[in-house]
This record gives C-alpha cells, structure tokens and sequence, in this order.
C-alpha cells in the first residue's frame, strides 16, 4: 500500500532534488512532522545546541556542496535565535532555506502563547517568505528553491503550520525552467570591447558573483588571456591561485592593503567590476573611482542600486557569458608596461610579512608553513579575520570562507564543522577571536556528537582588539573591551576534543602537527598580546 504524501513531504522532496542532504536547527513539536519529512527523503537532520549556529553549519555544508542550506526552528523563540544567521545568509548571498513552525492561522487568533509574525520578521532579511498550504506545497517549494538559487543568491523564509506539515498533498511536478545565460550585445559590447582594446592600465575587481556556476573559470580564462591584473574582495579570494602573478590578493577592510592598492585604481585606465558586489568593502572604498573620468564596466547579475560605486558601462549579464563575449575583442599591448604590478606586490608582501618570531602574524604565517596548501579555513570576525584575510594565499575559490557582508561574531566554529562533515577527507581549520568563541563554545558538544575533527584556532588576547584599537585610535579611555583569560584549551578538553595553550611558533607548530592525526577535534589557544595588531592591518 503506497503511503500518502504529506505537504511536509513534497517540500522535503523539492529540497532533496535540489541537492540538500543535510539540514541543521533545534526542533520543537511544532516542526517534528517536517524533521521527519527530511529523514525519510534522505535529508539527515543535525541537532545544534543554537539555531544560529545551525545556520551556519548549513552554510558550511554549502560551501563545499553547492546545494542550498536547510536552517530549522521551532516558533517564536527558535525562529528569532536564526534572525543573525538569516540576515548574514541575506548579505553575504547563501542560499538558504529557513523552515520555522508556526501555529494554524485559526489557533492564531485566540492563542499568543509563543506566537509572533514571522514572516513580518523574515521579510526584510531574506528574498522572500511564505507560508506552506498543503495544496500548493509543490509550488511553492519550488518557488522558495528557485529564488533562493537565484543571483544574487540568498535565504528564503516558509513558514510551517502544525496542521499544514501533516496535511495531505498531491504532487503537481511544477518546476521553472532556469533562465537561459545572456550576454551584451550590439553597440554595448562594441564599446566595451572597444574600452578593452584601448586600455593600457585595466584593473579588475572580482567579487562575490563570480563565484556563482561558471564564473571562476571564465573569470580565470578571461584575465589570463588579456594579462589584466587583478584584486578581489575576500570572499572571492581563490578565484585565481593568489600566487598568480596578476593576483593582488585580497581587499575590503584592510588600510594597510588599501595603502598600496588605491594607488592603481586611482591609475588605472579601465576598471572591470566582475562580479563585483562592495558590500564586503569598507568605506575607504566608497567612490573609490569616478566614473565620469575613468572607464568603469561593470558585470553584475543584478543592478547595483547600493551607489558605493559608479560604473561607465553597465553589463547587467551573466558573468562567464559576458566574459566570453568580451575575449574576443583585439588583443592590446601588454598592460602596466611599467612594472606597477610588480611594485605593489612587492609592496604587499612587505607590509604583510610571515617572518614575526608571535604575535597574531606569527600565529598565521606558523599554521601557513605547517598545515596543508589545501586546507579549508573559516575566519570568524575581528582584527585577526583581516590579517588572515591578507596573509593566507588561497589556492581555490571557497577555500577561505567568513562573514564579509554582515561581518557578524561567532561564524567560524560553526562553519568549520559544516565544511568538515561535507568534506571530511581534508584539513578545517577555524580562526576565532576569544570573544566570538566564546559566543559558540557549546557547539564543541556538536562536534564531538558528530564525530568531527575540525581544528580550532583561538587568538587569545582577553579583549575585543579590534574594538580597543579603535578605541585607542580615537584616543577614548578604555571601556568595556577587556575581559577575563581563560583556559581554552581546557574547554576543548572538557567537551571531549584535544586542547593545546600555546606560546610561540614551536609549540604551535607542535600543537598543529597533532591536530591533523587527532581523532577528535582540536582546540589550539594561542595566547597574544591584544596591542600586537597596531601598524598590523
């Protein structure tokens, strides 16, 4: 006897056709029907001790498996802890799916008991929300899919009601076509072409979009072909191998880096925006060009409404169609026949140098000479986040991953254990400031009930450094950075892992060795003074 579909089924399937397999959250009773719908598809669900870190987990999975992430919450309490993790998915373009029980409409009116309008909720920070209704379950699980995987990519809210989820429910096998690659033509790709031609200093910025299908490779193959060297922002870092010779590595929040590569944007003759999105970029950048005095293309899935920057020629496009469009315009003479490149390279490396004996430089330039080329790295916010950023030469797009739109605290563990459980074969390395680890210290309990081995970078400096920079910047006495050092290490072996508190490189070095063969997790605190950063990024 065929068993009957429920509305929870139908969305469970569209999820797993989709490529989701795992989903991440903390049930109540009102979403046990859709935890079961995903089990059965073939969608195995993973208990976090915080829905925030759920998501990010999710968004770790992603990263390694390009399917959507699956964030699940009960109502009310549990649907409001995912409201950081929805808003970073929002900024920093992660599809994700974000499934929150809620009551009936009619139980609604008479009881309050844990409810609120999620939707009202959810609406600002992701591309749309709805609410499941056991008749167009299909349609709209595949509505929710499609937008979500749409550039510019990002969460999608739907809401569960108990009744709804246990409904029964038809297939309809709806499905939208996806929207066929178009590219600039006519007029407007002859003047690009013509600018592409023409240019004796282009300079490319490569941003987030680029990453979408595609996108790294037309983007490697259309800046080897025409030699036009390049920075991108620091999610798109690896889009090239960074020790590419046309790669100036990474930008957005760094003024030390900015010191040297402002410089040949405000030189360059032709600024190419690939895939170029500026929410990752400080304000150093806002009008960091002026469009009205150099070229500026720019090639985006979507319009750029943000006027952080102007662009000369727009290329609302798909970004590898439009970059195979644009290769075949005449070859120019070779670019910056000055050796400007070169320079700022060269410049770069000496304000980002791996030779400090400690400090958060040393601890970085340490875990560069002793982990794998290979290893995935998450990077939690904070002043240790843009150093890495600058100094860790990425071979691979997604190979470091952070919060760079929404820049929010307590990202890196939980990603680190997403990326871990979808590619368990390779070295995860975490970088946490002490004060976001601490944010998501109980996740330590997920990794040992998953059986994880991640290994977890602490920077251990009992403050919030980058706060107390600014703070001393703006000459203001100290306040409210500043708090107690405690025994990390101790932690991680208290929740079940490895733990190492380490002083300078040897002992780092030691501790890391370790880690790689260890059959657990691994915490690493490694302990630096909070005012080693100053002059450093």
């Amino acid at each position: 006897m065929t068993q009957s579909l429920r509305a929870a089924d139908i969305l469970a399937r569209r999820l797993y056709e989709a490529g989701c397999r795992h989903a991440f959250g903390m049930p109540g009773g009102e979403v046990l029907t859709l935890v079961d719908a995903l089990t059965r598809v073939g969608i195995t669900f993973h208990l976090a001790k915080h829905e925030n870190c759920a998501g990010f987990m999710g968004e770790g999975v992603h990263h390694s498996d390009g399917a959507p992430a699956i964030l699940v919450a009960t109502l009310g309490p549990g649907a409001l802890n995912g409201v950081n993790v929805v808003a970073n998915a929002h900024q920093d373009r992660v599809p994700m799916l974000v499934l929150t029980g809620c009551v009936d409409a009619d139980e609604a009116q008479t009881y309050t008991h844990q409810v609120l309008d999620q939707q009202a909720v959810f609406a600002p920070i992701t591309k749309a929300s709805f609410r499941l209704d056991a008749a167009a379950a299909e349609v709209i699980a595949d509505k929710a899919v499609a937008i979500a995987g749409e550039a510019r990519q990002g969460p999608v809210h739907i809401d569960v009601p108990i009744s709804v989820a246990n409904a029964p429910a038809t297939p309809r096998n709806t499905r939208r076509a996806p929207a066929g690659a178009c590219a600039p033509a006519g007029a407007t790709l002859a003047q690009a072409q013509d600018w592409l031609h023409e240019a004796k200093r282009p300079l490319a910025v490569v941003g987030l979009d680029a990453l979408l299908p595609g996108g790294p490779d037309a983007t490697r193959a259309f800046l080897e072909a025409r030699q036009i060297p390049f920075v991108t922002t620091y999610k798109a870092k690896g889009i090239l191998p960074e020790d590419h010779p046309l790669c100036l590595g990474g930008a957005g929040l760094s003024p030390l880096a900015d010191r040297h590569l402002l410089p040949l944007v405000e030189a360059s003759d032709l600024i190419l925006g690939i895939g170029y999105d500026p929410i990752e970029m400080r304000t150093g950048w806002r009008a960091a060009w002026d469009a009205t005095e150099t070229r500026v293309i720019d090639i985006t899935p979507e319009s750029n409404t943000h006027y952080m920057h102007q662009a000369s020629l727009p290329l609302i496009a798909d970004i590898p169609a439009t970059l195979n469009a644009l290769a075949v315009a005449p070859q120019p003479a070779p670019p910056w026949p000055n050796g400007e490149i070169g320079k700022a390279k060269g410049a770069l490396a000496e304000a980002f140098p791996r030779s400090d004996d400690w400090g958060p430089a040393g601890v970085i330039a340490e875990c560069i000479d002793t982990l794998p080329a290979d290893s995935l790295l998450t990077a939690d916010s904070g002043a240790h986040r843009i150093l890495l950023s600058q100094m860790w030469p990425c071979q691979e797009p997604r190979q470091l991953v952070q919060s760079s739109g929404l820049c929010t605290m307590g990202c890196a563990v939980p990603l680190a254990m997403g990326r871990k459980l979808a590619e368990p074969e390779r070295t995860v390395v975490s970088f946490s400031g002490d004060a976001g680890f601490l944010m998501v210290a109980g996740e330590l309990a997920t990794a040992a009930e998953l059986g994880l081995a991640p290994i977890f970078v602490v920077f251990v400096d009992a403050s919030l450094a980058l706060i107390d920079l600014k703070q001393r910047q703006r000459q203001l006495p100290n306040a409210g950075v500043d708090f107690g050092r405690h025994d990390f290490a101790a932690i991680g072996r208290a929740f079940g892992g490895e733990g190492h508190r380490v002083q300078n490189r040897t002992e780092l070095r030691a501790a890391l060795e370790a880690a790689q063969s260890a059959s657990t997790f691994t915490v690493i605190a490694a302990e630096i003074d909070k005012e080693s950063y100053d002059g450093r990024i």
